[in-house]
């Protein structure tokens, strides 16, 4: 079962790691993972700045590598940068010596202290090494864009019935999420911006 909106009992059992982040006023927290990607980043760009929109794009370091010049177009638009480590690598399968390695290793080419965990999948050993060098963001509210059994309109869905202030909400500016992204994120743009949301980066 998708679950799109983390459960408390989980976000309380990992209080080390940010679920969700203090919101002055009615403000959301916009984030894409596994970019950036040609034609959808760029598309996803072009949505934000339309909607006066910011966001936070967690880049795999490979994909910065392959496209530079997309990564380049995301700072220019005044939006902020995350790491999802080199190459969307799974925390249960490695040590966590080999696992800070590659987020290591994307830090170098992304430059940024956010981090969020490829899948969510982290182990508290990894946890406790990771801390000590990266702010570790996870999410209140996962759109599950990248799921090709569910509809645009559930992924919309999932969002607007979840959203509050504070939220940490995830697409995936991916090929395997761009048919359903790109029905639901103008729809979600739209709904926030109507309902008086301010959509910003993590500083």
């Amino acid at each position: 079962m998708l679950i799109a909106r983390i459960p408390g009992l989980l976000a309380c059992s990992f209080k080390n790691l940010t679920w969700e982040l203090p919101a002055e006023g009615k403000k959301v927290f916009l984030t894409f993972d596994d970019g950036p990607t040609p034609e959808v980043t760029e598309w996803v760009l072009e949505q934000l700045e339309q909607f006066g929109a910011k966001a936070t794009f967690f880049c795999l370091g490979n994909n910065v590598e392959k496209h530079p010049a997309i990564f380049s177009k995301i700072l220019a638009g005044g939006h902020a940068v995350g790491n999802h480590s080199y190459s969307h690598i799974k925390g249960f399968r490695y040590s966590a010596g080999n696992y800070l390695a590659n987020v290591d290793h994307a830090a170098e080419i992304i430059g940024t202290d956010l981090f969020r965990p490829p899948y969510g999948r982290i182990r508290p050993g990894q946890i406790r090494v990771l801390k000590k060098r990266y702010r570790i963001i996870m999410w209140t509210v996962l759109s599950v864009d990248y799921n090709r059994k569910i509809s645009g309109r559930q992924v919309v869905k999932n969002v607007v019935c979840n959203v509050r202030p504070g939220s940490i909400i995830v697409f995936h500016d991916s090929i395997k999420a761009s048919e359903n992204l790109y029905h639901a994120l103008p729809e979600v743009l739209k709904f926030l911006k109507e309902k008086g949301y301010e959509m910003s980066s993590i500083k």
